[in-house]
C-alpha cells in the first residue's frame, strides 16, 4: 500500500531540515529516489539527509563521479547524480549493485537515468518550485517507505 505525504517548504534551511528529519526516522538502510528540475532542490535535500547520519563535512553533488560514498558511524549513505549518466550500463561496469544493501542508504538523483540497473525505491520524492518556495511529495513504494512515511506524521 502506497502513503504520501506533502511538504511546503520555504527555502533550503527548510529544505536540509526536511532531509535529516528524514534520516532520523530511517532505521536500516533505505533507497530513496529524487525526481525535480535542475535546480529544484534535490541536492540540498540530500545534504539534510546526509547531515543527519552526523556527517560533518560539504556535500556535493557527484555529477561527473556519478557516486560520493560518506561511511559514517550510524550508516552508509551513497549519494547518487545519474544526471550525465550516457548509458544505463555504464552502472553495471562502476559496480552499482554492490552499494545497494539492506544496510546502506542510497539517495539517487536522476533515477529514471538508472534503468533496470537500480532497485526499486523505498521512497520516491519529487521536488518542484511552487513560487519562492518548494513543494516535497513523498510517496512510499515498500514496507519499509511506508514506515518512513508514517513516521513522518506522527
Amino acid at each position: 500500500m502506497t502513503h504520501s505525504v506533502t511538504f511546503q517548504l520555504a527555502d533550503e534551511a527548510e529544505t536540509v531540515a526536511m532531509g535529516c528529519q528524514l534520516a532520523e526516522l530511517i532505521d536500516s538502510g533505505a533507497v530513496i529516489y529524487l525526481h525535480g528540475d535542475l535546480g529544484a532542490g534535490k541536492t540540498t535535500l540530500t545534504r539534510g539527509i546526509v547531515q543527519g547520519f552526523g556527517h560533518k563535512g560539504k556535500v556535493k553533488s557527484p555529477t561527473y563521479t556519478l557516486v560520493e560514498p560518506y561511511e559514517l558511524a550510524r550508516e552508509n549513505v551513497y549519494h547518487f547524480d545519474l544526471y550525465r549518466l550516457g548509458d544505463p550500463e555504464e552502472l553495471e561496469y562502476m559496480g552499482i549493485r554492490d552499494y545497494f544493501s539492506n544496510q546502506a542508504v542510497c539517495v539517487v538523483e536522476w533515477p529514471e537515468k538508472g534503468g533496470e540497473f537500480i532497485p526499486t525505491p523505498d521512497l520516491d520524492i519529487t521536488l518542484t518550485y511552487v513560487g519562492d518556495s518548494r513543494e516535497v511529495l513523498i510517496n512510499s513504494l515498500s514496507e519499509r517507505g511506508t514506515m518512513i512515511v508514517k513516521r513522518l506524521y506522527s
